[in-house]
């Protein structure tokens, strides 16, 4: 997946800071148009008549109104006239080129300087909106404090608009009474519809992972908001009901110190890494949220226990990862990749070592061309942790 200011009243601000070019803090935006400026003095002044390139300048404004604020291409929109006459009236009268490319010039600068402004506004239009999507991830995304439940823990996130910064993919830690619950899914579909998906499954994740006592439970309750969900938006007419999600929900019990609980519906397994190897947690758990009506038995889900021993980090990936394809169109072999490089160096296995191995052997397998939404998250218990939770297990929250 991953500088301005001047302007007129009201242009100022950090679209203007992003688009000048600086050097050790300072803009130098206003060099390039200079430059120009000189050189076809310069050279104007040593050709001979039959080479006239002064009238060129009524280029400066416009380069000036491709990098610089609004004041700084008035700027130049009044200096090239000027220039233009000091040069013009230093040359012998019958090289002289007149009035005709003065006001040339001068309805240049004009132009120039309404461009900029038209300019910097749409950059701060842009940037605004940057900002909204910024903070539309972090509400869904939420920052999460290291080691929060007891957990190490390491995410990355990766849009496959780089414009717009968010998706539908999500992922939560969620401190809870019965343990530790950690989710991460893929809502189908792109744009806002996806993320307003992932937004309205986090929360219901935020709230059944802390009271639910069973895991199986808060993959019941995900189903049934979704399905709300999306019978809400089908009534606004924004959606057409085939909205689903791909999920997995992980359990850190108290009372199971050395295992977890896993429900993974519809989506790719994770991975067990640690220094001794890597394996798959068992597959099959149950269908996709928003799928559940296509289960023709209907029963409670299957919650797998597995072991996890200290030092084994829990690797879930979202499908821009595994469905990333090079140039001959081949997946990117996430577990063999894992596997060599945990055999090469078992320190991999950290959270923080293995998320950035796998983001950046995922970009360059793609060659940085991201078809979709790409997560990668991994957790393992901290050192020493015998429990996650926040809770007795009893309903009441630990001092």
């Amino acid at each position: 997946m991953r500088a301005v200011s001047d302007g007129a009243t009201g242009l100022k601000g950090d679209a203007r800071r992003q688009s000048l070019l600086h050097v050790r803090g300072r803009s130098v935006a206003w060099v390039p148009p200079l430059l120009l400026l000189v050189a076809i003095v310069a050279v104007d002044y040593r050709t001979s008549s039959d080479f006239r390139i002064l009238s060129w300048i009524v280029l400066v404004p416009g380069i000036a109104a491709a990098i610089c604020g609004v004041w700084g291409t008035a700027a130049f929109a009044v200096l090239a006239p000027a220039t233009y006459v000091a040069a013009d009236v230093a040359l012998p009268h019958e090289f002289e080129a007149g009035l005709p490319d003065l006001v040339l010039a001068g309805i240049g600068g004009v132009l120039a300087t309404a461009a900029c402004v038209v300019r910097v506004r749409s950059e701060r239009r842009m940037v605004h909106m940057q900002d909204v999507a910024a903070t539309i991830r972090r509400t869904v995304l939420r920052p999460l404090p290291p080691g929060w439940g007891g957990l190490e823990h390491a995410a990355v996130y990766l849009a496959a608009d780089s414009e717009a910064r968010v998706g539908g993919d999500f992922y939560d830690i969620q401190i809870g009474l019965y343990g530790t619950r950690v989710i991460l899914g893929d809502v189908q579909g792109k744009g806002l519809g996806a993320v307003e998906a992932a937004a309205a499954l986090l929360g219901t994740f935020r709230e059944t992972g802390y009271h639910e006592p069973e895991l199986a439970t808060v993959a019941e309750r995900l189903e049934e908001r979704l399905q709300r969900h999306i019978l809400m938006r089908v009534a606004l007419g924004s959606e057409d009901g085939e909205r689903f999600a791909t999920a997995v929900l992980i359990g850190f019990p108290e009372e199971e110190p050395e295992t977890v609980q896993a429900v993974v519906l519809g989506h790719d397994c994770p991975l067990v890494v640690g220094p001794d190897g890597v394996r798959s947690l068992p597959p099959g758990h149950g269908l996709p949220l928003g799928m559940a009506a296509l289960d023709p038995a209907g029963g409670p889900l299957p919650v797998h226990r597995v072991p996890l021993r200290p030092g084994e980090t829990l690797l879930m990936t979202t499908d821009g990862v595994t469905e990333a394809r090079n140039s001959d169109g081949v997946f990117y072999p996430l577990t063999d990749d894992v596997t060599a490089a945990v055999a090469a160096d078992p320190g991999i296995a950290r959270p923080r070592r293995l998320v950035a191995f796998v983001r950046e052997r995922t970009l360059r397998h793609c060659g940085g061309r991201l078809a979709d939404d790409t997560t990668v998250f991994a957790v393992r218990r901290t050192k020493g942790a015998k429990g996650v939770g926040n809770g007795d297990g009893n309903g009441r929250l630990r001092a």
